[in-house]
């Protein structure tokens, strides 16, 4: 259940180039259970800039399953939101993602994230302490306001955050360094 009011400003399926990796990255998400599937989609959701100093970007569509071939339908540009209203501005064919607000709160608040990949990894989840990352204070619900003011209370410069009782944020310069740190945070609490 979307918690936000989109306003779907064209029906371009997106073409960046930059979608060959992110499909990458969604099966890997996958297939490390970092985005874990659920009644209708994978549990979890990755975006990348598209300009930089820009707050666009283009992230998976929801209820997207991970797993398999994507195409770049599976895929939504989100030219901007307004937090305060609750609308996403985009293009496509799907909604987007649950979390766009939330992906797009980083991005203008963090000009050095030009990646943002959540999942919702038991591993990562129940093993916080380990891994010394930040964590939200209190449970919020998915797509909401609360999640995402819970998030930017924490956020500084971090690159790796936990949102209490639901899933982590992993960021980067790149898709690279925000994939593999995520793989690397799974890593961890494996051993």
């Amino acid at each position: 259940m979307l918690k936000f009011r989109t306003e779907i400003i064209g029906k371009e399926i997106p073409q960046d180039p930059g979608i060959e990796e992110l499909k990458y990255w969604c099966g890997e998400f996958h297939r490390l259970n970092l985005a874990p599937l659920y009644k209708g989609g994978s549990l979890g959701n990755l975006s990348f800039r598209l300009k930089s100093g820009e707050d666009s970007f283009i992230i998976t569509g929801s209820r997207i399953d991970l797993q398999g071939e994507l195409s770049n339908d599976y895929f939504m540009t989100v030219h901007s939101c307004n937090l305060k209203e609750g609308i996403v501005y985009a293009s496509g064919t799907k909604e987007p993602s649950s979390e766009s607000r939330l992906h797009f709160a980083i991005y203008n608040r963090r000009k050095d994230v030009n990646a943002v990949f959540h999942g919702h990894s038991r591993d990562i989840l129940s093993c916080v302490n380990k891994l010394k990352v930040p964590e939200t204070r209190q449970k919020a619900s998915y797509g909401s306001m609360k999640l995402v003011q819970s998030v930017l209370e924490i956020l500084d410069d971090e690159s790796f955050l936990v949102m209490k009782g639901h899933g982590f944020i992993s960021l980067g310069k790149t898709m690279k360094e925000a994939g593999e740190l995520a793989v690397q945070m799974r890593e961890r609490c494996l051993l």
